[in-house]
């Protein structure tokens, strides 16, 4: 799998660089967000702008993400999606159980308020 790992103080930014989020790769990509999880970012992007296809098993990868950051109480952000991934989320109703933002920078505005918002 090819990607690229940016950490912040609040956050890390996951860029896949790969066209197609399948089965070669969701495997790993879940073990890299468990990880990443692990090292104490509870708030993590994943940045897909490099990707154009998504299967089931990408979907599940993304899923993982999304429940080890809610169980951490942060935030698993997913942006730059191509037109068949957005389609796949939505045929899959999980527009509503995933946070999706347009750019990696909203995505952060998004983190870092709600960081500010936190008790």
């Amino acid at each position: 799998m090819h990607y690229s790992l940016d950490k912040a103080e609040k956050y890390a930014v996951i860029k896949l660089h790969e066209q197609k989020l399948n089965t070669l790769i969701s495997a790993e990509l879940k073990s890299e967000l468990l990880i990443i999880n692990s090292q104490g970012y509870n708030n993590i992007i994943l940045d897909l702008s490099d990707t154009q296809f998504c299967d089931s098993s990408g979907l599940s990868a993304v899923l993982v993400g999304n429940r080890v950051c809610r169980n951490a109480n942060g935030a698993f952000v997913i942006t730059g999606l191509s037109e068949p991934i957005k389609k796949l989320i939505s045929i899959s109703q999980l527009e509503q159980v995933l946070v999706i933002t347009p750019t990696v920078t909203d995505a952060i505005d998004m983190i870092t308020t709600d960081e500010i918002e936190k008790p």
